[in-house]
């Protein structure tokens, strides 16, 4: 295809995810992510990040007595994350941080042999249900954009820089999405809630390994892949997996923003799924439960903007965009990752409950102020205590309509 066609393409698609890409549009290099630069930059790496990291894989040596960071909190945060954490090292002897700086290595090859698999659009709905059934909370396809893919990788264990691998021959991005616990979220900041994270990640990394292994075994190339190689957020959104927030994650139907993202790049023949909108940007623009919400004020009121708050900002794209050098600051203050502005997101519900689908039916309709309004009153997005959680103690809705009527 012709550049000048592909350009007529992008910008089509582009108005059907909702993005606006301007002309000083550059790929993201992730050495810039703020994660990566807490290993090489001097303005962002220190004896705290370095704690905070190590803390990930070794106890404390010194406990704290705040609600929420007992070693029992982060015994269950470690544990939640140590499938994650074996799978990334397993490689760390060749420079390879897979799942985070590098692609997932697969042990087996591909089959001699190729199925058919039918139309493309019989082959997703296979995908999908494979998919779904190895644990997948969410899944949607679509083709591969070499815009949101790292202009270079970064190794946090060599400290250097090294090309992108996925071939562009794999055309098309399968994205799954993972469910963060509900009632873990409730806790945030603490060390037990960096638990729904971590689990997240682990369940993550089984779905990729296990989907593109499938493909494989079909007789197709595929890569399994996570936070390494390319941002998720545009896949996903094009994926029709959910929309883009104020508080710069996705947001989705079903979980709203309480999701880990992964992916598995594929050549096989694939039908690829549309944008979905659901009222999400209408729903921000009204609502600052995210700014507010962050302590460090890393979340910028106001319509989405070019504005680059650092280097850690991609550059070009008119959205929402977060200071992570303050983000980070505050996980590296509490020593545990942090998800504020998910738990106050009043998109952060459990679905699994009618009234929560019929708040989310009307948030997308000309009731949102009401339901922004209602969201406030009942107390959603308060912070549940971890000993609570220890205790046994979950969300009841009924308490909370009581709370409407007999808050002093």
């Amino acid at each position: 295809m012709s550049t000048e066609r592909t350009a007529r393409k992008n910008n089509s698609n582009d108005l059907e995810a909702g993005f606006e890409i301007l002309d000083d549009f550059a790929r993201f290099d992730q050495k810039n992510d703020v994660f990566r630069r807490a290993w090489w930059d001097d303005s962002i790496k220190s004896k705290k990040t370095e704690l905070f990291y190590s803390t990930y894989r070794e106890p404390l040596k010194n406990w704290r007595k705040a609600d929420g960071y007992t070693q029992k909190d982060y015994a269950l945060r470690n544990a939640a994350w140590h499938v994650s954490d074996i799978l990334t090292e397993i490689n760390k002897d060749e420079d390879r941080r897979e799942g985070f700086s590098d692609a997932f290595t697969l042990q087996t090859s591909v089959a001699d042999k190729q199925i058919d698999m039918g139309t493309e659009r019989q082959a997703s709905d296979e995908i999908k249900k494979i998919a779904l059934s190895f644990g997948a909370g969410l899944v949607g396809i679509t083709n591969y954009d070499n815009r949101w893919e790292y202009s270079k990788k970064f190794s946090d264990l060599s400290g250097t820089s090294r090309p992108a691998e996925i071939p562009h021959a794999l055309n098309s991005v399968i994205v799954v999405a993972q469910p963060m616990d509900y009632e873990w979220v409730r806790t945030v900041p603490s060390a037990l809630s960096g638990s729904a994270t971590g689990l997240g990640y682990s369940h993550d990394a089984l779905v990729v390994l296990s989907l593109a292994q499938y493909i494989r075994n079909l007789g197709y190339e595929a890569t399994a892949s996570m936070n390494d190689t390319s941002l998720a957020i545009p896949y996903a959104i094009k994926a029709g997996i959910g929309e883009y927030g104020k508080h710069g994650l996705l947001i989705t139907p079903k979980y709203g923003p309480r999701i880990r993202l992964g992916k598995v790049y594929t050549n096989m023949p694939l039908a690829h799924d549309q944008p979905i909108a659901f009222g999400v940007k209408e729903f921000c623009e009204i609502c600052r439960r995210c700014t507010k919400g962050c302590p460090v004020k890393a979340i910028p009121d106001g319509p989405p903007s070019t504005a680059i708050h650092n280097q850690s900002n991609i550059r070009g794209v008119r959205k929402w965009s977060v200071d992570g050098e303050k983000c980070f600051g505050f996980w590296v203050s509490q020593n545990t990752d942090c998800s504020i502005c998910i738990r106050v997101c009043p998109y952060n519900k459990d679905y699994s409950r009618w009234l929560h689908r019929l708040g989310l039916r009307l948030a997308g309709t000309g009731l949102r102020h009401f339901m922004l309004w209602l969201d406030v009153k009942l107390g959603y997005g308060e912070r549940q205590k971890s000993s609570l959680w220890w205790q046994g103690a979950r969300e009841k809705i009924l308490v909370r309509f009581t709370k409407l009527f007999y808050r002093k």
